[in-house]
């Protein structure tokens, strides 16, 4: 165990080491997804928005619905909107951290540079695209319980977040480049994961005994502290958001430790 958490901090010095040049290609795969398009950006917060925008017009709009008094929100819109937007910054850069070694494959065959840099290419530029629009729900919700302290905790959880994507995503992406099936299972588990996760309704909602599977999603203790520094203004709880998230990101530590050392001579082969 020991010299895999050696490889890992080798591999940690290599990305500061070459954090300027990380930074010129997170720069450049931004630039990347909007070339050629009069709109920019906007194409990429289209979804995400009009995603946001349908849960006003269809709950809170159309059908009036509310949630019930141990909700964090009575307004079911508003409680999807901060779940939802929250998962689909994790998943997209989940998914393209995921993908990121096969796509330079080329690259890393003819130059030494670190895998890492182009996992954590991937994964700072789709958050890159996500954090603005979670940022930019501190003041629309603010109003509701004027300014909490809670609102502090966002720069913490958006960070939380953006380091466990990098780590699991580093994970999938060496699993991916042994085993394409990898991929394919970890989509499907991403398509089912906002449905194990305290997303779509609270947390109280869900029965008892079941509970307990919601915290197989990494994305748990994130969502809930979302939840709770922006609908209610309240600095999330440590029990069920910061030493959760301190798990999860030190077991997601410990498994790419162990990934990157079976897989230091042999990943060149696989890509």
């Amino acid at each position: 165990m020991k010299s895999a958490l050696l490889c890992l901090l080798d591999e940690c010095r290599a990305l500061w080491r070459l954090r300027a040049l990380l930074a010129v290609m997170v720069r450049r795969e931004l630039a990347a997804r909007v070339a050629g398009s009069a709109g920019g950006l906007l194409w990429v917060w289209l979804p995400p928005l009009a995603t946001v925008a349908v849960y006003f017009l269809v709950f809170d709009v159309v059908f009036r619905m509310r949630l019930g008094a141990e909700a964090p929100a009575q307004r079911v819109g508003a409680f999807l909107t901060v779940g939802m937007l929250a998962w689909m910054a994790f998943a997209d850069a989940l998914a393209r951290a995921m993908n990121s070694l096969l796509d330079a494959g080329a690259m890393l065959q003819k130059n030494p540079l670190p895998p890492g840099l182009f996992v954590a290419r991937s994964t700072l530029a789709a958050s890159a695209v996500f954090a603005p629009l979670l940022l930019a729900l501190v003041p629309l919700y603010a109003s509701s319980h004027h300014w909490g302290a809670g609102l502090l905790a966002t720069p913490l959880l958006l960070a939380g977040q953006v380091l466990l994507a990098l780590l699991l995503g580093y994970v999938l992406a060496v699993l991916t480049a042994a085993l394409r099936d990898v991929a394919q299972v970890a989509n499907l588990l991403l398509q089912l994961g906002v449905f194990l996760s305290p997303i779509l309704f609270p947390l109280a909602l869900f029965p008892a005994r079941w509970r307990p599977l919601l915290w197989l999603n990494p994305m748990t203790a994130p969502v809930l502290g979302w939840q709770a520094a922006l609908l209610q203004g309240a600095w999330p709880a440590w029990q069920q958001v910061w030493l959760p998230l301190a798990a999860w990101l030190l077991l997601a530590g410990a498994a790419l430790a162990v990934v990157l050392q079976r897989s230091r001579e042999h990943l060149a082969d696989w890509l």
